[in-house]
């Protein structure tokens, strides 16, 4: 490649994402080496041509940081005699291509903490295990805030941010979410044996696999590599999947998120292991129908199981199971129940109201179809652990879970 091949690629790569400082700065010097060069020779133009280039490798260093460190020699460089510039030039290319692969973002991949800390995932593990023996609910409790993690704003930790009033976490769509001090305490073990290095972000994903597993689900392989976001803000939770959505509100968030009707009944039977409380159950049993009356889609002979547990007027902070009669198991049975019209949640009960996602909710009971639940299952939640996830400059690793550094 020639000398000027190099600073013609150079220049085109960096102009690319030349932030609008950039621009100016740029613009007030081409000017001024316009009006100046207006009446010079062909060796000042051609100088002019160098300092043109030098300009595109300010704007090409990728970071704020790598910026402040060399920008004062390159400005210096352009005080150089023309003879030197080209093999200073050919220097900088090579110098800003290494920059560039530095800061860019590696792919999640599996074992991504084996040399910088080998003992991040057994020390989630451990915590969570003895999180989930002590109380069997933080099961559920883990998994679903992985979940409600990844709905919003991908999955890079930023529900557990607390910041205010206006903290994600405090959205009406996260009502309920808990399990912040495991993911917490987990970091703070991290952060003792190898501080800096794992993520909040994988941390929740880490801990939701092993809440699963510990439920006799099924075992599945994280890709980690997750940077923690730097946002937490309340308004992005507002088109959060919602347990009164239709089926097809809930079809479209899912869609917006990369996500299929056959995901939508996956991730909804996370619901087969936990607990919801009467304040979500109000509606669908007292005023789901026009002038008040329970959703027609509850089989008559759950309906007074559920009234009687939630009676109207009553404590909507009683608990109640969202998979009657297997709700400390991981398995399909929740899927039956919504097949018998015995869905506790009225989004569970939507999946029957849409052809798409009742007939995979029936595969899984046909002998003949080739489905497994567990295995879908771990393929669905494996790519909702990929919604929006940040790496490289697009993140940091928070020292503590709850707070940007």
């Amino acid at each position: 490649m020639s000398f000027r091949s190099c600073i013609a690629v150079c220049g085109y790569t960096s102009i690319y994402n030349m932030p609008n400082s950039s621009w100016l700065f740029l613009r007030s010097s081409l000017v001024t080496d316009h009006h100046s060069s207006s009446s010079s020779s062909t060796s000042t133009s051609y100088h002019h041509h160098y300092h043109f280039s030098v300009f595109f490798f300010i704007s090409g260093i990728s970071s704020e940081k790598h910026r402040q460190i060399h920008i004062l020699p390159l400005l210096l460089i352009m005080a150089l005699p023309l003879h030197q510039l080209p093999i200073i030039m050919l220097g900088l290319c090579f110098s800003v291509t290494m920059l560039s692969s530095h800061s860019e973002a590696k792919p999640l991949q599996v074992g991504f903490y084996s040399e910088t800390c080998p003992d991040a995932e057994s020390i989630v593990r451990n915590v969570v295990t003895h999180a989930v023996s002590s109380d069997p609910n933080m099961a559920p409790v883990l998994l679903r805030l992985h979940y409600h993690d990844c709905i919003v704003e991908g999955c890079d930790g930023s529900i557990l941010i607390e910041n205010g009033k206006k903290s994600e976490k405090n959205a009406f769509g996260h009502q309920g979410v808990r399990g912040f001090d495991v993911i917490e305490r987990a970091k703070s073990e991290l952060e003792a044996t190898c501080p800096g290095v794992v993520s909040c972000a994988d941390i929740v994903a880490l801990a939701a696999r092993d809440a699963v597993s510990l439920a006799n689900g099924p075992s599945y392989r994280v890709a980690t590599g997750r940077r923690d976001g730097l946002v937490s803000d309340i308004a992005l939770a507002d088109d959060m999947p919602d347990v009164s959505d239709s089926i097809f509100q809930l079809k479209a968030k899912f869609r917006n998120k990369g996500l299929s009707d056959k995901d939508l009944v996956l991730l909804s039977a996370a619901h087969t292991i936990g607990t919801t409380a009467c304040f979500f159950m109000t509606r669908r049993l007292y005023n789901f129908m026009p002038g008040g009356g329970a959703d027609p889609s509850i089989s008559p002979r759950f309906l007074p199981v559920l009234t009687s547990r939630c009676p109207r007027d009553g404590n909507v902070n009683v608990r109640l199971a969202m998979d009657e009669g297997s709700e400390r198991e991981f398995d399909k049975h929740i899927l039956e129940n919504i097949r018998r019209g015995f869905a506790v949640l009225a989004s569970d009960a939507r999946l029957g109201d849409d052809e798409n996602t009742r007939s995979v909710v029936n595969s899984y009971f046909d002998p003949t179809s080739a489905s497994s639940f567990e295995a879908d299952f771990v393929d669905s939640i494996v790519k909702m652990g990929h919604i929006g996830v940040k790496t490289g400059s697009l993140g940091k690793i928070r020292r503590k879970c709850s707070s940007f550094n």
